[in-house]
């Protein structure tokens, strides 16, 4: 479930849509798209300006690696997950039984810590596809959450 508006540190546009961002001491926690209902909230603090150039560089330049602190809460193998995405280079991709074979686990399990990433984008879930086709995204099949995913898929190239 998305946090409240009120629970943002700042909800900032971009071309995938509005994104909310919650910091934990200083650090980046969360990213999600929100509702354009969600009203834009420009950030107040030095952390939260730093996410968003950052944010900002990779929508002008898909190659901006991030360099961003983060605070991700997740388990010891979800960690794990979210560091070997973060070694995938833009314009590149890998399939969950790739990623899977490399970490020594199954394609299922990499799927779930893929859905459970708390800051998508900046860590790039985007880039690991089913095979035959472009898998999940943010815990959907199909819809926005799949535009978008096309969408970065295709700013990468």
């Amino acid at each position: 479930m998305a946090a409240r508006k009120s629970d943002y540190d700042a909800v900032i546009p971009t071309p995938v849509g509005r994104l909310g961002l919650r910091l934990d001491g200083g650090a980046l926690a969360a990213l999600e798209v929100v509702s354009p209902r969600v009203r834009l909230r420009a950030p107040t603090s030095a952390p939260a300006r730093a996410v968003q150039r950052e944010l900002e560089a990779y929508f002008s330049d898909a190659t901006h690696r991030f360099r961003l602190p983060l605070a991700l809460d997740g388990t010891r193998f979800q960690r794990r997950v979210w560091r070997a995405l973060q070694r995938i280079p833009a314009g590149e991709t890998r399939t969950y039984g790739e990623l899977a074979r490399a970490l020594g686990s199954g394609p299922r399990a990499v799927g779930g810590a893929c859905r459970e990433n708390p800051v998508p984008i900046v860590v790039p879930c985007h880039r690991v596809v089913a095979k035959g086709h472009v898998g999940g995204y943010m815990g959907e099949t199909g819809g926005r959450c799949i535009d978008i995913k096309a969408w970065l898929l295709a700013h990468e190239q």
